[in-house]
């Protein structure tokens, strides 16, 4: 029997309050910086081979874009629809790039 857990962009929030994360201003620049140290992580941990690593890395990248919508009050699950209702509507390797 599979049971699934949700876990909120509030309770994500409340988790960083709690810790200490929140306790000064915080500017946008910092924050995607924190993101992009978890992107860092995660390649990293691909580099050397260490898949179970690879994965909670990228759990850390969710957790901050969480942490982040939460703090400035958006709901990100809805952004994400939206882009996603967008993606699906564009064509094929869009741009013209090559990755």
């Amino acid at each position: 029997m599979n049971t699934m857990t949700i876990v909120h962009q509030k309770d994500i929030y409340k988790c960083a309050v709690e810790h200490g994360w929140w306790e000064g201003l915080r500017e946008v620049p910092e924050l995607l910086c924190l993101v992009h140290s978890e992107v860092s992580e995660a390649l990293e941990a691909y580099r050397q081979g260490k898949d179970a690593k690879l994965w909670e890395e990228l759990a850390d990248v969710v957790i901050r874009v969480f942490d982040i919508a939460e703090r400035f009050n958006v709901d990100i699950t809805r952004v994400v629809e939206e882009k996603h209702k967008t993606n699906l509507l564009r064509p094929h390797r869009h741009g013209g790039k090559k990755c």
